[in-house]
C-alpha cells in the first residue's frame, strides 16, 4: 500500500525498513529501550498517542540479537490502533518469552505478529547462501505470498478471471522472482538437525563471556544470560553484545590481533539515504548513544574454547593497558 506509513525500530539492519520504501511508504523510527537494544514499546505509544488516527498502518518490531521482543505487549497496541505488524526474526529462530498466559511464545510463530521474516545468510543459524523464509497463520496473506514470489501469477482455479484448460495461468499481482533455488532449500533443510544444538552452543557461549567479564568494570555486556532466565526469555544469541567506552581503540587492537568483532548496527536514521528524506530531524538519544558504545564480539556454535578464551584475554590486556 502506498500510503503504508510505519513505526520501526533505527538499531537493525537497513533491509527491514527499506521494505516499507520499496511499497513507496513512509518510516518514522522509535528509540530503543537503552537496557536491550529492543525497539521501546513507551516510545512507539508515545508517538501513536500525538500523531491523528489512521496516520500509521503499521510496525515493525525487531528480535535484535537473538532477543525475543514482547510480540504480546506489541499486538495490543497494534490492535488498538488498527496496526498491521511484521516481526524481524532473521536474528532469532529458536529463541521464545513467556507470555502473560504462561506459554511459550517463539519467535515467528505467528500467534501476535502478521508476518514473521527470517533469514538465511551465511551467518545466520540456517545458513543457504542467501535467502530467507516468510512465517504467517494468515491465509490470505499466504496465498499472496505464493503469488508475489512467482511474478505475481497464479493458476489456482479460484483466483483467475477465466480458464482456457489446464495450463492456463494469470497474472493478478506486480510480483517478483522472490524464489530460492530447490538445492538452497535442501541446504537448509538439512541444517533443521543441528538447529537445536547450535542454539545450546550459542547459550554456552554466552554464559562463558558473561562469566569471563564478571569482574571487569569496562566491559558490559548488553544482557546477561542469567538475566534472560530468570526472565523466562529464551535468547538465540545470533550476536554476543557488549557495550564500552574507547569502542574504536578496542576494535582496532582486537583486529590487529585476529580478532573479527563488529559493530551492529549503524542506526538506520542515521544513513545518508534516510537523511536525505527527512530522517536528520529524527531523536532516537538511546540508539545513538547505544551506537557510540556497542561491539559485537565472535559469536558462532563451533567457537572453541581456545578462541573464546583468546577473545576473553585479548579485551582483559586491553583493560589493563588503558589504565
Amino acid at each position: 500500500a502506498r500510503s503504508t506509513t510505519g513505526q520501526h525500530s533505527t538499531i537493525t539492519f537497513s533491509a527491514s525498513a527499506n521494505c516499507v520504501r520499496y511499497c513507496g511508504g513512509e518510516i518514522v523510527f522509535a528509540d530503543i529501550d537503552p537496557e536491550t537494544a529492543l525497539l521501546d514499546i513507551d516510545r512507539v505509544r508515545s508517538i501513536l498517542q500525538e500523531s491523528p488516527r489512521g496516520t500509521f498502518q503499521g510496525i515493525i518490531p525487531v528480535d535484535f540479537a537473538g532477543h525475543p521482543i514482547n510480540m504480546e505487549s506489541f499486538r495490543e497496541l497494534a490492535d488498538e490502533y488498527g496496526l498491521w505488524i511484521i516481526e524481524d526474526a532473521c536474528h532469532a529462530p529458536g529463541a521464545h518469552f513467556v507470555d502473560s498466559h504462561g506459554k511459550k511464545q517463539f519467535c515467528g510463530n505467528g500467534k501476535y505478529a502478521d508476518l514473521a521474516i527470517f533469514s538465511f545468510h551465511p551467518v545466520k543459524h540456517v545458513a543457504t547462501g542467501e535467502g530467507g523464509m516468510i512465517t504467517t497463520n494468515n491465509e490470505k496473506l499466504y496465498s499472496l505470498l505464493l503469488k508475489l514470489r512467482t511474478h505475481g501469477i497464479t493458476k489456482e482455479a479460484s483466483q483467475l478471471t477465466k480458464n482456457d484448460g489446464g495450463w492456463y495461468y494469470e497474472m493478478n499481482e506486480l510480483g517478483f522472482n522472490y524464489r530460492m533455488t530447490d538445492i538452497l532449500c535442501a541446504l537448509g533443510i538439512s541444517q533443521l538437525t543441528r538447529a537445536d544444538d547450535g542454539l545450546s552452543k550459542r547459550q554456552d557461549i554466552a554464559k562463558y563471556y558473561d562469566e569471563g567479564f564478571r569482574d571487569n568494570a569496562f566491559v558490559k555486556p548488553l544482557v546477561k544470560h542469567s538475566d534472560m532466565q530468570n526472565q523466562g526469555i529464551f535468547h538465540a544469541y545470533h550476536l554476543y553484545i557488549i557495550k564500552v567506552n574507547e569502542r574504536l581503540k578496542l576494535y582496532n587492537y582486537l583486529r590487529e590481533r585476529g580478532i573479527h568483532a563488529q559493530v551492529h548496527y549503524v542506526p538506520v536514521h542515521r544513513m545518508p539515504y534516510y537523511m536525505a528524506i527527512g530522517q536528520e530531524r529524527v531523536r532516537c538519544e538511546e540508539a545513538d548513544a547505544y551506537y557510540s558504545s556497542c561491539l559485537s564480539l565472535p559469536m558462532f556454535p563451533t567457537l572453541t574454547k581456545t578462541e573464546q578464551n583468546f577473545v576473553i584475554e585479548t579485551i582483559t590486556n586491553f583493560t589493563k593497558e588503558l589504565k
